[in-house]
């Protein structure tokens, strides 16, 4: 299994994207900008909360979003108390510069009333897929993003860039690993599954090396420059028949 789960953290800093992205917003006269909470999952809507400068940066740095409090006047983590905090995936601003779209990985309910949103009204259902039943692929589009940069920027000391320089041997040779590491997982699962035992950490295990597996195609795809929407289009077409 291959430790490739860096090619999806936070905005990396060493861009100089903070002072970019700050400069980028246009801050109303309280020197706050309001951001939007987007499930990065399937694309929810969570919550709106405010931004300055400070919280911008703190974001940035750490990953997990933070908000300038108006009732406090302070900077906010949020989730801090609760430990409900929601990690960023992706940050955008608007074509005006006057609000941004945070995309996020949400911890726990996101607002103080327990509700997933701070927009599921009381006794009204959440029209968005229950979070527990959707499958979250739409998280793939930021794991392809981050590959497609990876082979377009060619990092030094990235393993994604290692890859793509080993080109379709080396990329290949991954997948067919990885893809004999899901089949043995999946035999030890079956094995547990027919002795009635546990099988939390077989589980575990095959899904890691699926995530492995999966991880590595997209990377083949990219060293092809085929997108996956190729790849989707041809299961389109299969779907039904």
């Amino acid at each position: 299994m291959s430790d490739w789960r860096g090619v999806s953290g936070p905005v990396d800093l060493a861009s100089g994207s903070t002072a970019t992205m700050a400069d980028a917003v246009k801050w109303d006269a309280a020197g706050l900008v309001p951001g939007i909470v987007q499930d990065a999952t399937d694309g929810r809507v969570l919550m709106l909360g405010w931004l300055d400068a400070e919280a911008l940066a703190a974001t940035l740095a750490t990953g997990d979003i933070h908000f300038h409090s108006r009732s406090r006047g302070r900077l906010w983590r949020k989730g801090a108390t609760s430990g409900n905090l929601l990690r960023l995936r992706s940050l955008a601003v608007d074509c005006d510069g006057d609000a941004l779209l945070l995309g996020a990985d949400a911890a726990g309910p996101t607002c103080h009333r327990g509700e997933r949103s701070c927009f599921d009204a009381d006794g009204i259902a959440d029209p968005s897929p229950d979070v527990s039943s959707a499958q979250g692929f739409a998280w793939l589009e930021a794991l392809w993003a981050t590959i497609a940069e990876r082979a377009a920027a060619r990092p030094a000391g990235s393993y994604t860039t290692r890859l793509l320089e080993g080109g379709v041997d080396l990329a290949g040779r991954k997948v067919a690993e990885e893809a004999t590491e899901v089949l043995l997982a999946a035999k030890n699962d079956e094995a547990a599954q027919i002795l009635g035992v546990d099988r939390t950490t077989t589980q575990e295990l095959l899904a890691g090396e699926a995530a492995d597996l999966l991880y590595h195609a997209l990377v083949l795809l990219a060293e092809r420059d085929l997108e996956p929407a190729g790849v989707l289009a041809v299961l389109r077409e299969r779907h039904g028949r």
